[in-house]
């Protein structure tokens, strides 16, 4: 049960803490992008309640701990990936080698480094980065790696659990290195026969992959169906 709640423009918001249980989805605020809760702390319980949920963290260093689920929801059926025939081509005769689970902590910190354009600052707080090494440790978060020789140039990272994978964030230091991880790591994913990938909100890049928008029921409905 919340233990309060945040008064903001756009109404009303759970503040929880520790071993709190989640607001039902139906509760996240439409603005701004499905705010539902406000407080708790990042253990390897609550996070995996978060995202059996549906529910993910999304803050700044210098804001409290918010959680999210929005409506609608970017999502790319594994099957549904789209890969551009000069992508295909680049995969094809890349000089780069790509690697599954051997660098987590590098492509995180690379995620949270990396430059991006219009955007200031970074949501991956080392408090983040922290505690999705122990989602990687315990065996729920996964990454692709795309190397050139010994060096990172590029990768993907994201939470599974059994046919469900939520992607979180990608990083590249060379054209395309991410998109050759990420194709990779759906490949990978398909192999394991996950059913879904959360892509989390609208963007045009991964509109080019096949990624659409669902609501946040039909998001909830195959969640259920693919977490258990």
């Amino acid at each position: 049960m919340a233990i309060g709640y945040y008064n903001l423009p756009t109404g009303h918001v759970a503040a929880i803490e520790r071993g709190c249980a989640f607001p039902p989805l139906s509760d996240a605020l439409k603005e701004p992008n499905g705010l539902i809760a406000i407080g708790g702390d990042l253990s390897l319980e609550m996070l995996l309640n978060a995202y059996r949920q549906g529910i993910f963290p999304w803050f700044s260093a210098d804001e409290p701990l918010m959680w999210w689920s929005p409506n609608p929801r970017m999502v790319l059926y594994p099957d549904a990936l789209k890969v551009t025939r000069s992508l295909s081509k680049t995969i094809k005769n890349t000089r780069f080698t790509v690697k599954l689970n051997t660098a987590f902590r590098e492509v995180i910190t690379s995620c949270s480094i990396v430059n991006r354009s219009k955007q200031a600052g970074t949501w991956i707080t080392q408090d983040i980065i922290e505690a999705y090494c122990r989602l990687h440790d315990a065996g729920y978060a996964i990454c692709a790696e795309t190397w050139d020789g010994d060096v990172l140039v590029g990768g993907c990272y994201g939470v599974i659990i059994n046919r469900m994978f939520f992607g979180e964030s990608m990083f590249h230091l060379q054209n395309d290195a991410s998109k050759i991880a990420f194709v990779h790591l759906v490949e990978y994913l398909q192999s394991h026969n996950v059913g879904l990938i959360d892509c989390q909100m609208n963007t045009e890049h991964l509109a080019r992959f096949g990624a659409k928008e669902i609501s946040r029921d039909l998001f909830a409905k195959t969640l259920s169906q693919l977490i258990i």
